[in-house]
């Protein structure tokens, strides 16, 4: 039976935690009268091991999210034979690691540079790389991304070099989800908006994670990033 000695998860207890999340997907999906379907998983694996995210894949998980270039680039080295996994990157990307990120990543959540979508063109003009900007919604200092008024700039900055597929926002740590509630309705009206301006389809949101990803659904998620829901509390 698999351990991973930081958490003591199981194999099997990894896998009953992911289908009590793609229930609370479902129940959020329900009450916004959306199709669970239209809510893609990713699971945030910073930290975790490879045999661990060889657990969740075989309780079938298939998108993995990754905060580091090098540490993801491990895993996907060790884990080559799962040949259907897709990885995210999820966490700041800096400019000196594009080039491997371009080739490793089937969606970067946290373009928010036009220096780093130019590297991230050079490193592969075509197909482009698909992204998402990060958007500091509540304008945070610690955190990275685009400042809300910025986020129209840097569209129509990277737009001819990267493909932009929508936005990504964390919000400020809250132990009440509901106070996370308008910053996800706030990313979902730039969105619209946003879509309106430039005529990009700007279809996917990825906001929400463990805490409140259920309010993220509610809110238009397309795409939720959840760990310690799954994998346990960090060693």
């Amino acid at each position: 039976m698999l351990k991973n000695p930081g958490l003591m998860l199981t194999h099997n207890e990894i896998a009953v935690r992911l289908t009590a999340v793609r229930e609370r997907i479902a129940r959020a999906a329900a009450r916004a009268k959306r199709d669970p379907a239209t809510v893609r998983l990713v699971l945030a694996s910073k930290t975790q091991p490879p045999e661990v995210i060889r657990a969740a894949y075989a309780a079938g998980a298939r998108e993995f999210g990754e905060n580091y270039v090098q540490e993801a680039v491990a895993k996907q080295d060790a884990l080559a034979d799962l040949n259907d996994l897709r990885w995210h990157l999820i966490g700041h990307l800096q400019t000196n690691k594009a080039r491997d990120a371009a080739d490793r990543f089937a969606l970067i959540h946290s373009l928010d540079s036009a220096r780093v979508a130019a590297a991230l063109g050079r490193a592969r003009p075509a197909p482009r790389v698909a992204v998402l900007i990060e958007v500091n919604a509540a304008d945070e200092a610690s955190k990275s991304g685009v400042a809300p008024a910025e986020v129209e700039r840097l569209i129509e900055a990277a737009r001819a070099t990267v493909e932009i597929l929508g936005l990504m926002t964390i919000p400020p740590p809250d132990n009440d989800p509901e106070r996370s509630r308008g910053h996800f309705a706030g990313l979902r009206a730039m969105r619209d908006r946003l879509a309106a301006a430039t005529g990009l389809a700007l279809s996917e949101l990825s906001m929400g994670m463990t805490g409140d990803f259920d309010v993220a659904i509610e809110e238009g998620a397309t795409i939720v990033r959840v760990g310690r829901a799954i994998f346990g509390e960090r060693a």
